[in-house]
Parts: C-alpha cells; sequence; structure tokens
C-alpha cells in the first residue's frame, strides 16, 4: 500500500492537503513550512513547482511562483528541496507542475528522480488523459501516482475516463475558474461530487477557493479531503513566524475531524 493509499484506508478519516510553492517566500522558508503543516494535521502536502505560465493558478499562487522564479528556483532544486523534506517528513508529499517544466527535464528522467527523492504523485493541471498515457505509464513504473482533475463542467464521458485511469485520488475543482480564497463555494458543488462518486470507489478531494474552516466542513461532508493553497501562501506572507498558519492548520483539523 503506498503513503497515499495509506491516507485513505481509514473510512471516516478525512485528508487534508496543503500546498506550497517551492521556494517562495524562500527555499529555507520552504524546508521550514512542510514539517509545519505535517506537524499540525496535514496528511498530504503539495509542492509546487514554479512555472511562468500557471493557467490553473489565481492571484496569489501565480505571485508566490513568480517570485520563486525570480529567486532563480529550477525543478532540480524543487527535486533538492523534496529530498530533504523527505527525511523530516513521512507524508505523502506531490509535485504539482505544469506539463512544460516536467517535459523540458524529459519525463522518464523526470519522474526516476521523483521516485529517488521520496515523491508520491504527480498533479499536472494542464496533462488530460487523453494526452497523459505515457506520463502515467512512467509514473507507475516507479510507483507515482499522476493524479487527474475533474471540473463541474466534466461531462460523463470525461467522468468516466478519469475514473478508469485515476491513480492516488481524483482532485476535483470547486469551480470553473483558477486557484484562490473564495468567500463562498458554488451551490452545486455536492451535486458534483455526488455525480462523481456514483462512477468511482477512488477518493475524491476538493480543492480551488476552500480558504475558512466552515468551508472545510462543509466540503468534508461529502468529500474524503479538502485541499487548500491560497489561503495558506496568504497566511505565510502575514506572518513569517508561522503562528497564524499552525493555528489555521488546526482549525481545519478540527472541523475536518
Amino acid at each position: 500500500m503506498s503513503r497515499i493509499e495509506q491516507v485513505f484506508a481509514g473510512k471516516s478519516h478525512k485528508a487534508l492537503i496543503a500546498y506550497v510553492t517551492v521556494g517562495y517566500p524562500s527555499l529555507a522558508a520552504t524546508l521550514e513550512i512542510v514539517p509545519v503543516l505535517a506537524s499540525g494535521g496535514c496528511d498530504i502536502v503539495e509542492l509546487g513547482i514554479p512555472f511562468s505560465d500557471p493557467l490553473a493558478d489565481g492571484p496569489t499562487i501565480q505571485r508566490a511562483s513568480y517570485e520563486a522564479l525570480r529567486q532563480g528556483i529550477t525543478p532540480e532544486m524543487c527535486l533538492e528541496a523534496a529530498r530533504q523534506l523527505r527525511q523530516q517528513v513521512d507524508i505523502p508529499l506531490i509535485f504539482m507542475s505544469y506539463y512544460n517544466p516536467v517535459l523540458h527535464y524529459g519525463l522518464e528522467p523526470f519522474c526516476c528522480k521523483c521516485a529517488r527523492v521520496g515523491i508520491d504523485g504527480l498533479i499536472i493541471p494542464d496533462l488530460p488523459p487523453e494526452e497523459g498515457a505515457e506520463l502515467e505509464g512512467l509514473a507507475q513504473r516507479q510507483g507515482i501516482d499522476l493524479i487527474y482533475l475533474l471540473a463541474p463542467t466534466s461531462n460523463d464521458k470525461r467522468i468516466e475516463l478519469v475514473a478508469e485511469r485515476a491513480r492516488g485520488f481524483i482532485y476535483l475543482v470547486s469551480v470553473t475558474g483558477t486557484t484562490g480564497a473564495r468567500e463562498a463555494l458554488p451551490q452545486e458543488l455536492e451535486g458534483f461530487v455526488a455525480r462523481v462518486r456514483r462512477r468511482t470507489r477512488r477518493p475524491l478531494c476538493v480543492g480551488f477557493g476552500i480558504s475558512t474552516p466552515e468551508q472545510a466542513r462543509r466540503v468534508s461532508s461529502v468529500a474524503d479531503g479538502i485541499i487548500v493553497g491560497s489561503r495558506i501562501i496568504e497566511l505565510i506572507e502575514e506572518d513569517a513566524s508561522l503562528a497564524k498558519l499552525r493555528g489555521f492548520i488546526g482549525r481545519l483539523r478540527e472541523e475536518i475531524d
């Protein structure tokens, strides 16, 4: 059983998944932040590889990615950061990247290096399952889950395709649009989760827009996990001591439990 599968092995346990941009606000900060997230109750951490055209990301993560790139953060440096983090935490680590940096690195070399440094999964928002077979096969041979996304606009055919190919969990995008903290989640969210649930037994995790403990509680009542990114980056910006981040993660954990 993989580390990701272990997270979802308990039927009543809801997964708390956090996103950080590697190298923001600094590489040293990333190495400090991820253990704080793990010790605070996060079950999985997404490590964002900075990219110059992050089409699925809203202003907060775009800014973090831009600043990390300005500091010279590269995929190789992200891999090294993952290696160091694996020595500090036992929870699953997932790279969130766009296809271009992975293709430029080389699909097979990237997957092999990911396995060596302890990466458990990959999320590639701009890689649809119709075009993902090569990376999917290479990742599987290294014991790495390629995690696909579904949006509220996904039709039944797309849902069935992702359900068939999914490994680890399925990432459900709560809204049509980009990432970012939102005051409210769409009313049709529960219906969307139920529509996917009817077609798969894979764990379903919801991201995009979750920014409050109340929203986390609502989502966790229908999904197997919640994914929080932009709000985490905002809290890191607000308080370099990470006290606000610790408190926020603690409140999320309480609500979804």
